[in-house]
This record gives structure tokens, sequence and C-alpha cells, in this order.
């Protein structure tokens, strides 16, 4: 009895301090913002058959790593770092003795983002990361795969202010997608670019009307 009279006081006052978790930005504003605006362009009243993001998934192909095995610890340090979780490390599935490649080796590695964490992730790569980027001029719109998903490359992961220069000196790659749940590539378009993603604008108007 005194045992767990002694545990509770300490969960109380644990509880007390912690308080409530605060939502991401990100995901408050799909909620009060993206979704009633993508309801009414797509005039649907069922909030459930509306589009949203399912899961982020970021992989870093570190091909240096079949020489060099600290590239790939390097990269799974820089992965956890940006991502916030430890990611799950990639092998080779074919042998190619040209490149010294051996099947089930360690290639890359990769994070599958879900929840509070995607939507952190995804605020930090839209207000913090892409604007770092050298002669940055607006995303692809049309980088989507035929089913609603979205993918984009970065060339270099210092783009993310929490990784330190000093210690992540080799250049290293990532590519980052972006799964919906809907199938069309109109709609997800709509959603991420209600999400804030930087989408290029066309200029296709302005070419016909230069050439003319």
């Amino acid at each position: 009895m005194s045992a767990a009279k002694k545990k509770a006081p300490e969960a109380e006052s644990q509880g007390a301090s912690s308080g409530p978790a605060v939502p991401p930005r990100l995901r408050t504003r799909y909620e009060q913002e993206v979704l009633p605006a993508l309801a009414k362009s797509l005039q649907r009243k069922n909030r459930l058959s509306l589009p949203k993001m399912q899961k982020i998934v970021v992989n870093m192909g570190v091909g240096a790593a079949i020489s060099e095995k600290k590239h790939l610890e390097e990269a799974v340090s820089a992965i956890t770092q940006i991502t916030g979780q430890k990611p799950l490390v990639t092998k080779s599935r074919v042998a190619i003795s040209g490149f010294k490649l051996r099947e089930n080796m360690d290639i890359g590695c990769k994070v599958t983002l879900r929840g509070n964490r995607m939507y952190e992730f995804l605020d930090r790569l839209i207000s913090l990361a892409l604007p770092r980027v050298r002669d940055f001029r607006g995303l692809n719109p049309n980088a989507f795969d035929g089913h609603g998903n979205y993918s984009l490359g970065l060339s270099e992961q210092l783009v993310f202010p929490e990784l330190n220069p000093d210690k992540y000196t080799r250049v290293q790659g990532m590519n980052v997608t972006i799964v919906t749940s809907t199938d069309s590539n109109d709609e997800a378009r709509e959603l991420l670019r209600g999400m804030g993603l930087p989408f290029k604008q066309e200029e296709k108007k302005e070419g016909k009307a230069g050439a003319a």
C-alpha cells in the first residue's frame, strides 16, 4: 500500500507539469482552413471524403556507403535530427559487380512520418528548409505520380538549420514523398497548395503573350 501511495502523487505531478499537448500549427491549419476550402471547391459535404495527408517518407540513398560505412552513419544521424525519428536502414536488393554492390548491403536510410511528426516536418520543410535552397523559384506543380502522391528532391541536407555544418561536411541529398488519401493529382495539388507548399507559378500565358 505504501509503495502504491508513493507512486500516485508522482504520476499526478508529472501529468500536471506536462499539460495538454499543443497540436502542430499545420494540423490546426488543415482542420480549420484547408478542409472548409476543399469542401467548398470540391463541393462535398462529407469531410471524410476530402483529401488529406497520410504519411511523409524521407529517404536518403547513400551510394558511398559501399566503400565507407561512416557515410551511412552520418546519414542516419542527420535524418534522425531532421525528422525526430530513428530511420530504417535500407538494403540493396540485387548485386551489381560494376559498382561493387552485393545483395543485402546497407545503402541508405528512410523514415516514415505520420501524425503530428508529419505535420511538424512539413512545417519546417516549408518555412525553414526550402527558403534556404539556392536559387529556389518554387516547386514543380506536376511532380505527382498519377495517384495523388507528390515527390521532391533536396540536393543537400544542410538546408535544415538544425544540422551543424561543421559536423556534416559531406553533401547528402534526400527525397521527400508526400502520400495523400486521394488518387487525383488535381485534388492532391489543391490540398498541398492549401497546406502552404510553394508551387512554381505557371508562365505559359506570359510566354505566349511575349511571343506575340
